[in-house]
């Protein structure tokens, strides 16, 4: 479950990354004539309304499957913290405790 999950996951990702490259720009060099070779093929309005809508889609499903991975991960954790691991034996020295040696006079 949690491997179907992960391979979603990393598509919406991957899907993502390749709608935003897709977006024409509304700024920058692509107002000044610049902009990227697939600019021309989405310059309707229509088709970047479309873009918007399904990059809105892909972040929210990309958002369920990142809480998705957490809650299974969650799941799959053994209840004891790595904290509650260390012995209650140990301790950490206090500075009280540290013995110093004793002063040696220094003969001239």
């Amino acid at each position: 479950m949690e491997s179907v999950v992960l391979v979603i996951h990393l598509i919406l990702a991957l899907a993502i990354i390749a709608v935003v490259l897709i977006q024409p720009s509304e700024g920058g060099m692509g107002s000044m004539g610049g902009g990227s070779a697939l600019s021309g093929l989405t310059t309707a309005k229509g088709a970047a309304n479309f873009l918007t809508r399904l990059t809105a889609i892909l972040v929210t499903c990309f958002i369920i499957t990142s809480l998705t991975l957490a809650i299974l991960a969650g799941r799959h954790s053994s209840e004891t913290s790595i904290v509650d691991m260390i012995p209650a034996t140990e301790q950490a020295v206090q500075p009280a405790e540290i013995q110093q040696e004793p002063d040696i006079p220094i003969s001239q």
